[in-house]
């Protein structure tokens, strides 16, 4: 009895020592997503009442975690029955996040905002819906990108055991998760935590080292913006790259970064295009 006890321990070491060397591995394979998923989703946390920051960030969090407790279970069964649908599934997620990043270039150097007082007077109306509306908003894009994340983290363990899949991947996708919107939430509250420093040391390190804060906040936020859009392109542009043979030997002495980027940016415009040109229609059927 004591003997068999034992070997369960033994094998159950042996499986956390498998899982904590495939972790590693999967994680540093995801590493680059996760750069990116963190630019994207710290940018859509972002521009919300201090008082709102970090309520937002929690059921941007909750819908994350929701998000990986739905990918992770189907991503496994799907490799072991239909392989084939997980390319179809990341190629149309790639056309979802090709699209928020091209229309996100074209509010800008397009779509003005309104005169302050305009966005003030609507702002006041509509700021619940507006915060729900990017709660959501966040929430798809990290979907899309937690099927990414969920997919590399699946193939570097597609010859272990099935126990270590389920492990590995769920690990990866937790720590992803915890990760990236711990990271946002220190982001966001660099501000509040300067003002905090700068009431208790009025002089001094401390009082000096919480205006930088203050100060840091609305460039990172700047600089965000502008990854957190690339990010979305290059994100895009990788996946139709990797799940599209015929792309991924297109302009074979590009830059990969470049063709990247111009392949989701491609797609962008094709899907802008598509869902702007079908709503002209249906206007001009409605009338």
């Amino acid at each position: 009895m004591a003997s068999g006890f034992f070997a369960i321990l033994d094998d159950i070491g042996a499986l956390m020592d498998d899982v904590a060397v495939t972790t590693k591995v999967a994680a540093g394979k995801t590493a680059g997503i996760l750069g990116d998923d963190l630019a994207v989703n710290a940018e859509k946390s972002t521009g919300f009442l201090s008082s709102r920051e970090l309520p937002v960030l929690w059921s941007i969090t909750k819908g994350s975690l929701l998000n990986k407790v739905i990918i992770v279970p189907i991503a496994l069964l799907l490799n072991v029955f239909f392989p084939v649908v997980i390319k179809v599934i990341l190629v149309l997620g790639g056309f979802y996040l090709a699209y928020e990043g091209v229309e996100k270039i074209i509010e800008y150097f397009f779509h003005r905002s309104k005169a302050a007082h305009q966005v003030i007077t609507e702002s006041k109306k509509n700021d619940s819906d507006a915060e729900k509306a990017k709660v959501k908003s966040a929430i798809m894009t990290d979907f899309i990108l937690s099927i990414e994340i969920v997919i590399i983290a699946l193939g570097t363990v597609l010859e272990k055991s099935l126990m270590i899949q389920i492990v590995t991947v769920s690990a990866v996708a937790v720590l992803a998760t915890i990760g990236v919107y711990g990271i946002v939430a220190i982001i966001v509250r660099m501000d509040d935590t300067g003002y905090k420093l700068i009431q208790r040391f009025p002089k001094g390190f401390f009082s000096v080292f919480g205006l930088l804060l203050v100060k840091s906040l609305p460039v990172i936020i700047k600089i965000l913006a502008v990854t957190g859009t690339v990010a979305l392109i290059l994100v895009s542009g990788g996946i139709f790259m990797h799940n599209i043979e015929y792309l991924h030997h297109i302009f074979p002495t590009l830059s990969l970064l470049i063709k990247e980027f111009a392949i989701g940016l491609t797609a962008g415009l094709i899907v802008l295009g598509t869902l702007t040109g079908g709503k002209k229609i249906l206007s001009l059927l409605k009338r």
